[in-house]
């Protein structure tokens, strides 16, 4: 099997659109001087010099540890769709997502700016140079130690939606600009709604826009999330339907003109982005058109970071029972395959026999066993996949996972004694067919 070299610091070759963005991200502070991997023109049909380079990083390991491959050159296309589609709209990298470091420095370097709802966020991001003015504080209901925070190293926007919100940053950060968060009227079928713990009512617009004026807090716009992962466009004409009402009852109050409008996040790469971002541009001509001055701003996560990343796992034991193929890989359910229960994510699974069958670890054109894949610890609920067809597989061969960056290490814990935080990321870069 052919490895993909690796090298430092790689020079790119200006062949291609977006390799002037390429050696941005490459030359980026939380890229610069790690190692990274050229993949070449890659066909993501067969994603094989992505397999070849997850074998080469395998077979050098004793320990036999789970990692991620972040692959650069998926983040750059990713950009310049969204600037395609949504030319209209900045996008703010919702860091909850995925706070890997070099994801987050490499968007910095294509002029992203970021959402951040902690104060570790918002230190993750500065950290990195990033300026103060390129992150909103995007958490309706902040501790007030954090928004001490925020104040001291000049991150001045933020979102609310209640009174006790108004006052506590009345107290902490008076020289904050606030954006009013309002609950949209359709939660556009979701995977994981926000509208039941976020958002302002209608009948709760003209007391919050009142409360904060008469705080001397101005309220320079308004924000929504239709919520992660929706799969219903219609959501976010609606919400920016209710935003323009928002700015014409601030109006009409005679409050400051607001200027920022914030459609929140829940993109996801695909069919439903087109959808979505066609239905986006409708409604803002439609109720926000040029010359109405407003700034328009966004919170994608998944959107940059859910196919920029791949997975590999270790099995570490397994078990058969008749045609069943039972396999423990080493991580899971408490680990990165989390997003299996929070985010109702689904998975596929790769085999990567790179112990037992070296002349074809992908197993092409071998039979296939109903396998149920068990993630490492002792609870039965650690079950990462039932019913899965693979080729037969064995202790120490790799079972690979596409499509892993949204919502995965981020929140997987340390329960048994498997420390999600400590898989690593490897870095690398494909660059577009020619």
């Amino acid at each position: 099997v052919s490895m993909a070299p690796v090298m430092e610091q790689p020079a790119v070759r200006a062949n291609g659109v977006g390799s002037k963005g390429l050696q941005a991200i490459l030359s980026s502070p939380g890229v610069r001087g790690r190692k990274v991997t050229s993949l070449g023109a890659t066909n993501k049909a067969t994603n094989q010099p992505l397999l070849d380079l997850i074998q080469s990083i395998a077979m050098k390991q004793e320990q036999k540890d789970p990692f991620y491959v972040l692959d650069m050159g998926v983040v750059l296309g990713l950009w310049e769709k969204w600037n395609e589609s949504l030319p209209m709209v900045k996008p703010f990298y919702a860091v909850k997502c995925n706070p890997e470091p070099a994801l987050l420095s490499g968007l910095a370097a294509l002029g992203a700016n970021f959402d951040c709802a902690s104060r570790a966020e918002i230190e993750a991001v500065l950290a990195l140079g990033v300026s103060a003015d390129r992150i909103v504080y995007a958490n309706p209901c902040k501790s007030e130690s954090h928004i001490r925070y925020a104040a001291g190293v000049g991150v001045n926007l933020t979102t609310y939606d209640s009174k006790e919100e108004v006052e506590k940053l009345r107290k902490l950060h008076p020289r904050c600009g606030l954006l009013l968060r309002i609950k949209g009227p359709d939660d556009g079928e979701a995977r994981c709604p926000l509208g039941p713990k976020y958002g302002a009512l209608p009948e709760e617009v003209v007391p919050l826009l009142q409360a904060a004026h008469a705080a001397c807090l101005p309220v320079v716009g308004v924000s929504f999330h239709v919520g992660s992962g929706a799969t219903q466009s219609r959501a976010y004409s609606a919400a920016i339907a209710f935003a323009r009402s928002v700015f014409d009852t601030a109006e009409r109050l005679g409050l400051p003109r607001m200027r920022v409008l914030n459609i929140g996040g829940g993109f996801t790469f695909g069919p439903q982005f087109a959808e979505a971002s066609a239905t986006i541009r409708a409604a803002l001509k439609t109720h926000f058109p040029a010359e109405s001055g407003v700034t328009f701003i966004s919170e994608p996560g998944r959107f940059f970071a859910e196919t920029a990343f791949t997975l590999a796992t270790n099995i570490i034991g397994k078990r058969v029972r008749g045609e069943l193929r039972e396999y423990w890989i080493n991580d899971g359910i408490y680990g990165s395959m989390n997003c299996l229960l929070y985010d109702h994510a689904t998975i596929t699974a790769q085999p990567l026999a790179c112990w037992s069958n070296r002349v074809n670890p992908t197993c092409a054109g071998m039979g296939q066993y109903t396998s149920t894949v068990f993630g490492p610890t002792c609870d039965a609920l650690d079950t990462v996949l039932s019913g899965v067809r693979l080729p037969e597989l064995y202790v120490n061969d790799w079972v690979v996972f596409p499509n892993m960056g949204a919502y995965t290490a981020a929140a997987g814990s340390s329960f048994n004694g498997f420390n999600t935080a400590a898989i690593p990321t490897h870095v690398a870069y494909s660059l577009p067919p020619p």
